[in-house]
Order: structure tokens, then C-alpha cells, then sequence
């Protein structure tokens, strides 16, 4: 019987399992349950990746909070152009308890360590994402 990936059932009590949890707490059901839906063969393995490394071994580590880890994602994206994934980790830095303002000095902050372009783009998104989470 082939699993699922991202099913809680494929491997329970394992590092998948830890990040599987955190993945759905911070990012949300809907999210994990459409990235599990648009699985393939050539992506199952990257989805699995990413759930047991980033999620399973990196989030669930007891050394920083979730916000300070969504504030150091939240730069790390911006500095890295990532846009699409900035919009996702923004809705996630919300989840995580970071208020617009938090996000705001985050961004301003970023105009200077990442550039003002990147900065630019990054409120730009932010825009969308926190007028969409306001409707």
C-alpha cells in the first residue's frame, strides 16, 4: 500500500510525524492538505523532505519560540527573493502571534540589511496578504 505524504498515518511517532504537526499548526490544513493533494511522484520526496527536515528537525527544536522563528523566515525571504513563499511564512507569522506592526519593523528593517528593492517588493506582498487576511 503506497502512503500519502503529509498523512498523519504514513509514519507515526517519527521526525516526519513531529513536522507534520508543526507544519499543519503553523502553515494551516488548508495549505498542508493542497500541497498533499498536488503530490507527485516527482515531488513526494521533496514534500517528505521538507516536512521531516525544515519542520520535524528545524521548528520543533525548543531553542527559539515560533515567532522569533517566523521573524528570522520572514528576512531570510525577503533577502532571498522568495515572494511566494514570503506571502505563505507572512499568513504563518500571524499564526505565530507577530502583529502587523511586528511585521512592519521587520520589513522596514529589512530595507536596510536586504536592499530597499527587496524591501519594496516584500511590503507590496505584505499588502496583499494582510488585506486578504483582514476580509
Amino acid at each position: 500500500m503506497r502512503h500519502h505524504v503529509l498523512d498523519e498515518e504514513a509514519r507515526p511517532g517519527t521526525t516526519y510525524d513531529a513536522g507534520l504537526a508543526v507544519r499543519r499548526e503553523v502553515l494551516g490544513d488548508d495549505h498542508v492538505d493542497r500541497a498533499g493533494a498536488a503530490t507527485t511522484e516527482l515531488t513526494r520526496e521533496f514534500q517528505e523532505l521538507i516536512t521531516t527536515y525544515a519542520w520535524g528537525t528545524i521548528w520543533t527544536r525548543p531553542g527559539l519560540d515560533r515567532r522569533s522563528r517566523s521573524l528570522i523566515t520572514l528576512t531570510a525571504l525577503v533577502a532571498g527573493g522568495h515572494h511566494e513563499e514570503l506571502a505563505l511564512h507572512l499568513r504563518a507569522a500571524r499564526t505565530n502571534g507577530l502583529s502587523v506592526d511586528e511585521i512592519k519593523e521587520l520589513l522596514l528593517q529589512t530595507a536596510i540589511y536586504c536592499g530597499v528593492p527587496a524591501a519594496n517588493t516584500a511590503f507590496r506582498i505584505a499588502q496583499q496578504v494582510l488585506a486578504e487576511e483582514d476580509s
